[in-house]
């Protein structure tokens, strides 16, 4: 599901003023940050139990998204650099946090070096500067050699878990390797306008006049071609546009809403695809999803938008709960699922999920597009969406579901006279999703 403010589009965002805080500062921050990782936590979680501010916060998060997006390089690294696994955890993740930072600034080493080295002083008494001196400096003389080797080694190589790259090679044996590449990378920053407060022209001529370059890209997104933070972006204040992907904005347009319809969307938290529906058609409009804080914040942006829907704390998988009776016409159902599609934006995610997950997902899945399936009214469609890439959440549940339902129809998507799904991959224009319409009969 694609929030209207993606996570890791903020430190990226972020990283023009990550230089003004103390780096040493900075790099402890972040080895706290992926201490929690390591131990379960996401990363969001973790920051908001954190007193960082400013430039501090800016350039902890930068720093951490960069070693959560290089860890499987960084974890072999390290396996070549010590001799024994070290028992303190907050040396071994500024060691991660530090590898990252030499090998994506190379230019920087000795200031690199020297803040970690001081970094390290805070730690245990300081005894662990000349271990952190000497690894530090032990990989910038062996650094051609490792990175030779890293190449060997498929974690290392393409800085996902072993599982995932066997999975994604399974099902898209001709992809594989450019969906693993594009998960490294950065991801854009693109904008929906809210076409119902400000024409596309004008709003595309504030941001010229603001001096920020962009692309229009398919179905009217605009990719920005440098991330900037929200506050500085032209009337998102003022709810002239949103913070979303473009693919995650292709949902409101292949649910085909008219004027007048019900509509449901079900995990529907922040509120991104919400509005996008609302400011596309004069509809009524459920928004539900289980977590009652997650929910505050589908109103808290519906309203800087200017848009009203009947908010709901409810599961998807138990109607019986907050359904009034009345079918639907259109459920957009954005289930929750791996991520797998947005990893660039919560690289967290490629090491806290298991293979296991995989399988409890799609049992998730089943249970809420079972159950809401008796809310639709005949004749209506309901569009089946994640942001994932693996096929037991996609293609193969959707056709267990249509082999479950002898009233569900697959319907060609928009713009198809015959595909009966979209699976985008990520790229430098949008991230990963799935999409397939049913319609009952």
């Amino acid at each position: 599901m694609a929030a209207i403010m993606p996570a890791a589009a903020r430190p990226t965002a972020a990283t023009a003023s990550a230089t003004s805080a103390p780096l040493a500062a900075a790099l402890l921050a972040a080895a706290d940050l992926l201490v929690a990782v390591r131990a379960g936590r996401n990363v969001e979680v973790a920051l908001s139990g954190m007193p960082l501010e400013g430039s501090l916060r800016a350039a902890a998060m930068d720093l951490t998204y960069t070693a959560l997006r290089a860890y499987g390089r960084g974890e072999f690294f390290l396996s070549r650099l010590i001799s024994r696994p070290l028992a303190e955890p907050r040396l071994h993740a500024l060691l991660l946090i530090a590898l990252a930072r030499l090998e994506a600034q190379p230019v920087r080493a000795h200031t690199t070096v020297d803040q970690a080295v001081a970094a390290a002083a805070t730690l245990a008494g300081g005894r662990f500067k000349a271990l952190v001196n000497a690894v530090l400096r032990n990989f910038l003389r062996r650094r051609e050699a490792l990175l030779a080797a890293a190449e060997t080694d498929e974690v290392a190589r393409h800085q996902h878990p072993a599982w995932w790259i066997a999975r994604l090679q399974q099902d898209h044996p001709e992809h594989w390797q450019a969906i693993l590449a594009a998960g490294n990378t950065h991801p854009p920053l693109t904008l929906r306008i809210n076409r119902r407060r400000i024409a596309s022209a004008e709003f595309l001529a504030r941001l010229d006049a603001a001096g920020s370059a962009a692309q229009v890209l398919a179905g009217g997104a605009v990719r920005l071609a440098h991330p900037v933070a929200i506050e500085r972006i032209p009337g998102f204040a003022d709810g002239l546009c949103s913070v979303q992907d473009a693919g995650a904005q292709r949902a409101a347009f292949l649910l085909d809403v008219q004027d007048s319809q019900r509509v449901l969307d079900v995990c529907a938290a922040p509120g991104g695809k919400s509005a996008h529906l609302l400011e596309l058609a004069e509809i009524e409009l459920t928004a539900l999803d289980v977590d009652a804080a997650r929910a505050a914040r589908i109103g808290d942006n519906l309203a800087r938008l200017g848009l009203a829907a009947t908010v709901k704390v409810g599961d998807g998988a138990t109607p019986d709960t907050w359904w009034d009776g009345r079918p639907f016409d259109r459920i957009l159902a954005d289930v929750p699922c791996s991520a797998s599609g947005v990893v660039r934006r919560h690289p967290d995610a490629k090491w806290l999920r298991r293979e296991a997950d995989i399988a409890r997902f799609a049992a998730t899945q089943r249970r809420i597009i079972d159950a809401i399936w008796q809310t639709l009214s005949l004749g209506g469609k309901m569009l089946y969406a994640t942001c994932s890439l693996f096929a037991a959440e996609n293609e193969e549940q959707v056709a267990a579901f249509v082999g479950r339902h002898a009233d569900a129809v697959r319907l060609p998507l928009a713009g198809s006279a015959s595909a009966l799904c979209l699976q985008l991959f990520p790229d430098a224009e949008h991230d990963g999703f799935y999409y397939a319409l049913l319609q009952k009969t």
